[in-house]
């Protein structure tokens, strides 16, 4: 059998090329690779538009005192009973009619001197009811309807949208515009020249209820001159971001 070197002299001489095991591996071509990366500008736009509030929530309370627990609740009880079917008589559907907070407390005579103990004085017992308003005429008129049947507590008059998707279209149109303007002033600041719009994103921002003042406690002989309450209007907001190319 012929060596190795008997066989490579041979290929040499006859000009075959060398295959197999004498053959030298030779390295993998390098394939130079471009990178390009486009020019863009990124640009966010905030607009938003002003809606008039299509319902209402009152939250309203009874509270109660008495010796005992179980007196202050019956009073309440009674009190609560009267003020639902007020309302209820009023037009407010009983699915309107939701209760929010239920508690009893003990209350407790301030101390006399520094270091007492304080001495309990009885119970006091809260019952919160938020009545859901569909129509803003009937705010007032219920909020004095609940005061004459025993209310004594109006804490909050909140306005909001039964379709929070009211003026929508309306805040993102605003949005776009404010954001294609901020990319005109960055391009002409840049000296460069807008091409297409690579990528448009929004966020639309929820639409929180916007409350009146709270109210201090009421009596049923304050409710005598109905209750003046006017809506305040709702604003829709949205959010978008734009990226523009910038043309070569």
């Amino acid at each position: 059998m012929p060596s190795p070197r008997a066989v490579l002299l041979s290929a040499l001489l006859l000009g075959i090329p060398l295959q197999g095991a004498l053959a030298q591996p030779r390295p993998p071509a390098v394939v130079p690779v471009t990178a390009t990366q486009e020019r863009t500008i990124r640009v966010e736009g905030q607009g938003e538009v002003k809606v008039t509030p299509d319902e209402a929530f009152i939250d309203l309370a009874v509270e109660t005192q008495a010796a005992s627990a179980q007196a202050a609740a019956e009073a309440n009880a009674k009190k609560m009973d009267k003020v639902i079917a007020a309302l209820v008589q009023a037009g407010v559907a009983r699915k309107d009619l939701e209760t929010r907070n239920y508690s009893v407390a003990m209350e407790y005579e301030p101390p006399v001197r520094g270091g007492e103990a304080p001495k309990p004085r009885g119970y006091q017992v809260n019952n919160s009811v938020q009545v859901h308003v569909r129509d803003l005429s009937k705010v007032g008129p219920l909020l004095d309807t609940a005061l004459k049947a025993g209310a004594n507590r109006v804490d909050m008059v909140r306005f909001g949208l039964s379709k929070p998707e009211t003026g929508r279209d309306g805040a993102l149109r605003d949005a776009v515009a404010r954001a294609r303007q901020s990319a005109q002033v960055l391009a002409a600041a840049l000296g460069v020249k807008l091409g297409p719009v690579l990528d448009a994103s929004t966020i639309t921002e929820p639409v929180r209820p916007m409350p009146l003042a709270r109210f201090a406690m009421a009596t049923a002989e304050s409710a005598d001159v109905a209750t003046p309450i006017q809506p305040q209007e709702q604003t829709v907001q949205a959010t978008v971001t734009l990226i523009y190319a910038i043309e070569k």
